[in-house]
């Protein structure tokens, strides 16, 4: 008996492993499985570009700004526009739509169409709920992929939207009909009622945006401006349907649940009191969640609530590390994707912070101790989530202590509950509003403040793991003498330098921004950024939205800014670009009295500038100052930039066409280059022979927007690079690309190096 029992002695220290193994093996099947049946759903690529008729229903409040009405729709039915094609398409259940003022309902438009018209289709119309007939012309979800940024193809995975469009409202287009509106969305109707009702009460749009996504969730409503404050302060958690809202809430409404459920003995003999509070607490949050727009992160906090109430129900103590784990555990069955987001780690380390430094413990009586805690909770949290939000944002607000400070009681307990409540009695959004401004006050204070932010380059995932760790450690109640070994754990995170060429050398990174030109040039010690990319609207750019981060992430400091020409698809990015970098200088071909120059002087590009970096010379070879004067298209006098080291070179041509490059021929003494950024985005008017036989590129480098309205790279200009057997790299296909001198046959791409499973494959 006793040999049997030592046969066997390790099982029971087996289960556990076992059981981890067999819940991370479901966990893993589960997510193939919906993996695969959500791609089953994809858009054939047969139908991309092609107009199709659609009858379907709004499934969302319709977002309206720029000239457009944005909106998700459910489609029930899909047939080719005028029978034009055999049988009947398959389009996606979900799309995303898009109606535009301009009638074109074209991507890529330039900044003088994006204005801010009344749309063809008067908001009025289109309303959640609704069923309509249209013609649309749909494409597959394709975001842009850049190292750090943020994935656009992710968020439309987890929505369930599998194709992207617009409407179609030319001429020989069929007028979309409204069918009459479904029993369908009602919780979609009622947030799209409160956010109208919130702007016609509140006639400053900034705060009413404040409030209506306080009450609604819709985040869009915010201004950018606004957001930009709210970042540098970190507070944008507070102004968002975040975990911290739900959680509020469900607080609160436990506590109502409990003060009415003792009135009654009956119903105290049926279920104690605590336990009505914390299942009225959880359903009561999740009609709010679900009222405000139940987007990912209050699914999740939703989800978390339910399984702390479910174990404290049990009758058990469990100890707060299976809480903590068994709570993400659940989420990340619910939701797989959720371990790529940035806001399911934010919000999981700062509430296991929260339990390893007993901050879940009950509090000792009177005001002073909570304040005490309040304080240390703050602290801890904001000492561990400094090194993650470094690795994930790669910026921390050094202000946001005090600001949060300020803004958690202020947000929370006057501002949400006033907007909330002006639902019933409007008149108190008015006082709401007020609020707005005096928060708005404060932290636009604080943001102006010197160094409100700090921002470092993102660091390799040893040095982050180290730092997480580290700030861990200093967060815990545990003695000085072992918290203090944190502070060498923080030091790789926080002085982390990203790596750069060796001297001699240089390397460029084509950041994948749509339709336009964005190449940063970076040597031993210099960096150098050749256009800033286009303007998508009135309130977004490829600098705000691509390029600072980018540059943020790599710790970059721009020693110069060229911009070839004035089109917004080079220079819609730049303001934002030179907002940041306040050293840069500027080069650029256009016009006096350019807004541009506002922001920082320019020099103008003439033939003949040239510097030397670090062993490695950059040369303007267009235009001459003649050109100013003799070209009045702003194509013809883009700077054309070359950099080499005598081993390897780079051409950046802008947007120069055939008679140009014919000039550069003549005039530049070498145009030999291993690299070429194609003129004109593949224009069909460049990439003339002679510019080809006089460069003799291995690659030809072009920046472009997938399936843009131009229509670049022109077939006939990719099969011209074919036949000399130059490797043509786009943008849409590749994403970003990087190439070094070192290695000059060969690119990087992000969309093949950072492949998922999620992300367009192109045919």
């Amino acid at each position: 008996m006793v040999l049997r029992r030592a046969r066997w002695w390790f099982l029971p220290r087996l289960l556990l492993p076992s059981l981890l193994l067999a819940g991370a093996m479901a966990g893993a099947g589960l997510a193939g499985w919906r993996a695969c049946a959500y791609a089953a759903d994809a858009l054939d690529p047969a139908l991309e570009g092609r107009d199709l008729e659609v009858l379907g229903v709004v499934a969302q409040m319709p977002q309206q700004g720029d000239g457009a009405v944005r909106f998700l729709f459910d489609v029930e039915s899909a047939r080719w526009a005028g029978d034009t094609g055999p049988g009947l398409p398959r389009a996606p259940s979900r799309i995303a739509l898009g109606w535009y003022a301009d009638n074109t309902g074209l991507w890529g438009r330039a900044p003088e169409q994006a204005t801010r018209a009344e749309p063809t289709a008067p908001p009025g119309l289109v309303h959640a709920g609704a069923r309509w007939r249209m013609t649309v012309r749909l494409k597959a979800p394709h975001g842009n992929l850049n190292p750090h940024g943020f994935d656009q193809e992710l968020r439309l995975w987890e929505q369930g939207v599998q194709a992207s469009g617009y409407v179609r409202t030319g001429a020989r287009d069929a007028r979309p009909q409204p069918q009459g509106q479904t029993w369908r969305h009602p919780v979609e109707r009622a947030r799209e009622a409160v956010r109208d009702a919130v702007f016609e009460r509140v006639a400053e749009r900034r705060q009413a945006g404040v409030i209506a996504a306080l009450v609604t969730g819709d985040q869009n409503a915010i201004e950018r401006a606004d957001w930009d404050v709210f970042r540098a302060t970190g507070v944008a958690h507070l102004m968002s349907i975040s975990g911290l809202h739900i959680t509020m809430f469900a607080w609160l409404a436990a506590w109502v649940v409990e003060a009415a459920w003792r009135r009654s003995g009956r119903l105290m003999l049926w279920l104690p009191a605590p336990h009505a509070a914390l299942i009225g607490g959880v359903l009561l949050a999740s009609l709010y969640a679900l009222f405000s727009g139940w987007g990912l992160p209050s699914q999740r906090t939703v989800w978390m609530l339910a399984t702390v109430a479910l174990l404290r129900l049990s009758g058990r103590q469990w100890p707060w590390p299976f809480v903590w784990l068994f709570t993400c555990a659940v989420v990340v069955a619910v939701d797989p994707w959720a371990l790529m987001q940035a806001g399911f780690w934010l919000s999981f380390v700062a509430v296991g912070v929260l339990f390893a430094t007993g901050s879940a413990q009950p509090d000792r009586p009177g005001p002073a101790a909570r304040l005490a805690r309040m304080v240390r909770e703050q602290w801890a949290v904001t000492v561990a989530l400094t090194p993650l939000s470094l690795l994930l944002f790669q910026q921390v607000s050094s202000v946001g202590l005090l600001a949060n400070a300020v803004a958690i009681p202020w947000v929370t307990l006057v501002l949400t509950p006033l907007a909330m409540l002006g639902v019933l009695l409007p008149p108190l959004w008015d006082v709401a509003a007020r609020a707005v401004q005096l928060l708005a006050l404060v932290l636009q204070w604080l943001a102006g403040l010197p160094l409100a932010t700090l921002s470092a380059p993102a660091p390799a995932l040893w040095a982050s793991v180290a730092g997480v760790a580290g700030g861990l450690l200093l967060a815990m109640r545990l003695p000085w003498a072992l918290r203090v070994q944190g502070l060498p754990l923080l030091l790789p995170a926080l002085l982390w330098q990203a790596p750069r060429p060796p001297a001699g050398e240089f390397e460029l990174l084509a950041a994948d921004i749509g339709q336009g030109n964005a190449v940063l040039v970076r040597t031993a010690s210099h960096s150098l950024l050749y256009d800033a990319g286009p303007r998508y609207s009135l309130e977004s750019d490829a600098g705000h939205r691509v390029l600072v981060p980018l540059l943020r992430a790599m710790g970059e400091q721009l020693d110069t800014v060229v911009l070839s020409h004035r089109d917004s698809d080079h220079t819609g990015g730049a303001p934002a670009v030179l907002a940041m970098q306040a050293g840069a200088a500027l080069r650029s071909s256009v016009e006096a009295g350019h807004p541009l120059e506002q922001l920082r002087p320019v020099q103008r590009c003439v033939a003949g500038q040239a510097w030397t970096w670090d062993g490695v010379r950059f040369e303007i070879l267009h235009p001459q100052e003649a050109d100013y004067a003799r070209f009045t298209k702003p194509n013809a006098v883009s700077c054309v930039l070359r950099i080499g080291n005598g081993r390897a070179a780079a051409l950046l041509a802008g947007d120069v066409e055939r008679v140009q490059e014919a000039a550069l021929t003549v005039r530049a003494p070498t145009l030999r280059a291993d690299l070429l950024l194609v003129p004109h985005h593949g224009s069909k008017t460049s990439s003339s022979p002679v510019l080809l036989e006089a460069v003799q590129p291995r690659i030809a480098l072009v920046q472009a927007g997938y399936r843009n309205r131009f229509g670049h790279p022109a077939a006939e200009v990719t099969a011209r690079y074919a036949q000399r057997g130059i490797a043509v790299v786009d943008s849409a296909r590749c994403g970003a690309a990087r190439w070094s001198s070192t290695q000059p046959g060969a690119v990087r791409c992000e969309r093949q190096e950072g492949q998922r499973y999620w992300h367009h494959r192109l045919p």
